[in-house]
């Protein structure tokens, strides 16, 4: 397995192919993911509005992409052998954001100017004024399109990065993205990696409610894919499904794995109320937030 220099002194070695996590890996990604959650709060205060929840159910799922999986180069952006990443639901680009800054792509400076006017920094992410931002993303249910035309892309330069696509369960509703599936599996793109984010709700509510999606598995293996289920929190069993995903250069079918999470996974109140999909913290209602974040291990 490929790997690349993860940002920050503390980042555990990795070379090597063991697909399994070392504890100093895990407790670094742990670590990782923590701070993704503390500064999703930090941005969201300086925005006075925001998406904590649909953050939080994804903050593994960043993890390990960024700090782990994925191959980029820090400060490189535009390399054009790294990893691609796109996001369906691109209401949790506050989660990503901070990722950027530490791997050089942003300055801290432009972080902390977040939603600001001028700012580069939006709701949702745009790759037309974000460095290491693969697509923009507002309108659900295209980013499954974009980076199959990104996998075919690579196949036809003879590239050989690979394209994870992170979607919301709710986007499963969308038409365009059992499209891609089927064109994903027609054309036999083994390096394309749809991850679903299965928190359960979607702005309008629960999303079985809405529209059911079940069962997930079956549907995406009848559109020929390979189909993973897994504990989208439990990073000893998430990062080395990623590892083994991404090593297997021999796979013909496009892959889906779907990750069970918790929206607002974190704190405790937020993961019992719906109504956390879009919200502000005070500030003391932050500080106990940030107060049980850094005394739960999740």
């Amino acid at each position: 397995m490929t790997v690349k220099e993860t940002p920050g002194a503390t980042a555990p070695d990795r070379e090597g192919s063991n697909l399994s996590l070392s504890p100093a890996q895990l407790a670094y990604l742990r670590e990782k993911a923590q701070f993704i959650r503390l500064e999703t709060i930090r941005l969201i205060e300086i925005a006075k509005t925001g998406h904590y929840t649909s953050v939080f159910s994804a903050a593994e799922i960043f993890a390990g992409l960024y700090y782990d999986v994925m191959n980029l180069r820090e400060g490189e952006p535009k390399w054009p052998d790294r990893d691609r990443f796109l996001m369906g639901k691109g209401h949790a680009a506050v989660g990503l954001f901070p990722i950027l800054a530490e791997y050089g792509f942003i300055s801290k400076d432009v972080l902390d100017g977040y939603t600001r006017l001028g700012s580069p920094l939006g709701d949702h992410p745009d790759m037309t004024k974000v460095p290491g931002i693969d697509f923009s993303s507002g309108s659900i249910g295209h980013a499954l399109s974009n980076g199959l035309g990104m996998a075919l892309g690579a196949r036809i330069q003879g590239r050989d990065f690979t394209t994870f696509v992170m979607l919301g369960d709710g986007e499963m509703q969308e038409g365009q993205v059992w499209e891609a599936a089927l064109s994903a599996a027609h054309h036999r793109l083994g390096r394309l990696v749809a991850i679903i984010d299965r928190n359960g709700y979607q702005l309008d509510g629960a999303v079985d409610d809405v529209i059911g999606i079940e069962p997930l598995d079956a549907k995406w293996r009848a559109f020929g894919w390979e189909v993973h289920d897994v504990d989208g929190h439990d990073l000893s069993a998430l990062v080395p499904l990623l590892r083994r995903v991404k090593a297997d250069a021999s796979r013909e079918k496009p892959c889906c794995i779907i990750a069970r999470t918790v929206k607002g996974k974190g704190v405790s109140y937020m993961e019992t109320e719906p109504g956390w999909h879009l919200g502000y913290l005070d500030p003391s209602d932050a500080e106990r937030a940030r107060l049980e974040i850094l005394s739960r291990e999740i």
